[in-house]
């Protein structure tokens, strides 16, 4: 089971309503837990024997607009910019080495396609390009911080 199934997994069981959801598969079994206003989501896949068993942390809670509210919470000043968000979970570089500049600084102009950038998930290397043309506005994540699925990272005023 790849990423990208985990999370229209997790998207599913928020919207559905259910409240516990476990999956056990040959060698992967995850447990999905919906409260509230969070999902909690265990992932344990299973190793042959003599091979030690991995388990990942839980998944941090989903956004409202996963969780079926619809709407984030977007500070008025806010709401005219649009959001670059996280495609994929992993950690955020902003540069393509340590001894480069950055991709993109708050005042930027960047154009559809332009990289903005790179997520590191399970040692591969992916380049984050700009979906839409503007000014970047405000940076919101730091350097070398993980991210998770649909995390902001970026404000860019389109106009």
């Amino acid at each position: 089971m790849d990423i990208k199934e985990i999370q229209n997994l997790i998207k599913f069981v928020a919207k559905s309503g259910a409240s516990e959801v476990k999956l056990e598969m040959e060698d992967v079994k995850i447990t999905i837990k919906t409260g509230s206003d969070k999902t909690e989501t265990t992932y344990v896949q299973t190793a042959p024997m003599g091979m030690p068993q991995m388990q990942a942390a839980p998944v941090a809670p989903l956004t409202s607009e996963v969780a079926g509210n619809n709407a984030i919470e977007v500070p008025k000043e806010e709401s005219k910019y649009i959001t670059i968000k996280s495609p994929i979970i992993g950690t955020l570089y902003r540069k393509s080495s340590p001894d480069k500049p950055n991709f993109i600084e708050v005042g930027d102009e960047i154009k559809v396609g332009d990289p903005v950038c790179i997520i590191e998930a399970m040692k591969l290397f992916n380049e984050i390009e700009s979906e839409i043309s503007g000014k970047i506005v405000k940076v919101l994540v730091d350097d070398s911080s993980p991210v998770e699925y649909d995390q902001p990272l970026f404000l860019v005023d389109p106009s």
